[in-house]
């Protein structure tokens, strides 16, 4: 079976949508929504006939929602369970997606980065950018990505995988500054795409070796978190530019769905003037 023709088993995708469903209605508090706490109250957040209540919908439904029953779920109803549990719109096209309401892009059959993309990448040095897929794989860099990055690792790189780079790297902390913000994002961003990929053995096999590697990542996935791409800050230390503050931006490659370059810019001038590639240049 080629990878376009890749779809996930029915019950795999409806086991997602409950996990993912528990974990919205676990971050709510009754009061949050106007219910008294009350006793002995065994879970955080609110109960399943609670969610049922607020949405308008019957308890035995919600609950086999959750189950994974093959149930028929409509986009009406599935708005008013998305209203009760607070989602956002990257979360509710997720419960989208995961529900089967919404078109599924099919995965690339190669993730080959066409020759013009690597052209943009070479021009845009000294910036550093890199193209990477829904998994963060790193499919292509230009020579300031390379400068940028290559005395990161304490250990030889054989993933080639930024998220990878991130848990299980032992330094990973000391040089990437903002750690504790841009990996949760990144888990998160990995738990958005692979609402498209749910059942390719690629993805399946590469959350199933990093859970083995990386407690953190476990702990990261399981809470059913997801984003969507936006500018954010990176704070680097690099051990011979010092420390490095960028915007990281990132923009879609029409010709291949699914890849994006990820472009670094400096966001002040002393970045500017310690950026590696210009330093070295210069």
């Amino acid at each position: 079976m080629t990878q376009t023709q890749v779809r996930a088993d029915p019950g795999a995708r409806r086991d997602e949508l409950g996990r993912f469903l528990k974990a919205c209605r676990a971050r709510i508090g009754p009061e949050e929504v106007g219910l008294a706490p009350g006793v002995r109250r065994r879970t955080s957040g609110l109960r399943r006939e609670e969610v049922a209540l607020l949405a308008g919908v019957g308890v035995t439904w919600y609950t086999w929602l959750e189950q994974g029953r093959p149930i028929n779920a409509s986009a009406h109803v599935l708005d008013a369970v998305a209203r009760t549990l607070r989602m956002d719109p990257v979360e509710r096209e997720h419960l989208y997606r995961l529900a089967e309401l919404t078109p599924s892009r099919l995965p690339s059959p190669a993730e080959v980065v066409p020759d013009a993309v690597c052209e943009v990448l070479r021009a845009l040095d000294p910036l550093p950018a890199t193209v990477v897929n829904g998994r963060f794989d790193v499919l292509a860099s230009n020579a300031a990505q390379k400068e940028l990055f290559w005395e990161w690792h304490s250990m030889p790189c054989l993933h080639k995988n930024l998220l990878w780079c991130c848990v299980t790297e032992p330094n990973a902390r000391q040089f990437l500054l903002n750690y504790d913000e841009e990996v949760p994002h990144m888990v998160a961003r990995m738990r958005a795409e692979y609402g498209r990929y749910l059942g390719d053995p690629a993805w399946e096999e590469d959350i199933r070796r990093l859970s083995a590697l990386s407690a953190e990542f476990t702990e990261l996935w399981a809470r059913h978190e997801v984003a969507e791409p936006r500018a954010r800050a990176r704070a680097l230390h690099h051990p011979r530019a010092g420390r490095l503050n960028f915007r990281l931006t990132e923009l879609a490659v029409s010709e291949v769905p699914g890849l994006r370059i990820q472009v670094s810019t400096p966001d002040d001038a002393a970045t500017w003037a310690r950026l590696p590639s210009t330093r070295l240049s210069s």
